[in-house]
């Protein structure tokens, strides 16, 4: 078992343009991470030996398949011992006009909601255990990345934005469930300005900015910051939904 002398966190979908920015600041801040991945092996294994610090790792964790999850937290148990941050980063949509309902078939709805849903859940789920073995200050944190989507109804598609305001209730829900011993935070951006969103039309893109009071997109390190002032300064928060939005519900 690795030293003990600094925590653990564990990424799901850490491989991704967002997850990988908020392993490297969970690594900045000392922690061990884990950078959970589903397809992407090559690109997490590398991405873990180049964070700051040591003791980091790379290891499978597709969050739609609870054997899978099961193996990854015990994997994390005989490495770790013990689980202090959990951010649920994994998630999947594809961009379907709102107005298009047939483009939003069931199997893009059933793919979306089993991760972004089910698998937040799932995640929690099978780390629970080593959560509520964490000695951090304050118990374990769990942050799950939510969406502007979750609250505004606009986003990539009907669906995408449902499943957002799912996992903002489930966060409610888990808040109260968890205490005291695992805080259960949302992180809901703002359009974040990465790989996804910079594929998007650009007239929509412009429109996204005007409609945002601080004229910009969020960038991934912000979204990052936040992740990390609740897991490190937001010490009495649990069951909250955290905007890094520019003010978008204000406009």
């Amino acid at each position: 078992m690795l030293s003990a002398e600094r925590g653990v966190a564990v990424v799901t979908g850490g491989a991704g343009s967002l997850g990988s920015v908020i392993c490297t600041g969970l690594a900045r801040e000392g922690f061990r991470v884990v950078v959970g991945y589903n397809r992407s092996a090559q690109k997490a294994q590398a991405m873990a030996a180049g964070l700051p610090g040591e003791g980091h790792a790379a290891l499978p964790a597709p969050v739609t398949d609870t054997t899978a999850l099961a193996g990854f937290a015990a994997e994390i148990g005989r490495s770790y011992g013990s689980c202090d941050v959990l951010v649920n980063c994994a998630g999947v949509t594809r961009f379907v006009p709102h107005s298009d309902l047939e483009g939003l078939d069931d199997a893009l709805i059933d793919n979306i909601l089993a991760t972004n849903v089910r698998g937040v859940f799932a995640a929690i789920r099978a780390l629970r255990p080593l959560l509520e073995k964490s000695k951090q200050p304050g118990g374990a944190v769990v942050v799950n990345i939510s969406s502007i989507a979750a609250l505004t109804a606009m986003g990539s598609n009907v669906i995408y934005c449902a499943s957002k305001a799912a996992v903002d209730n489930m966060t409610k829900s888990l808040g109260r469930a968890l205490a005291p011993r695992i805080r259960v935070v949302s992180v809901a951006p703002g359009v974040v300005d990465n790989d996804f969103i910079r594929s998007m039309d650009p007239s929509w893109l412009e429109e996204q900015v005007s409609r945002t009071p601080l004229k910009r997109l969020a960038a991934p390190e912000e979204v990052a910051a936040a992740v990390i002032a609740a897991i490190k300064q937001l010490t009495f928060a649990t069951g909250a939904v955290i905007p890094v939005d520019g003010g978008r519900p204000l406009s």
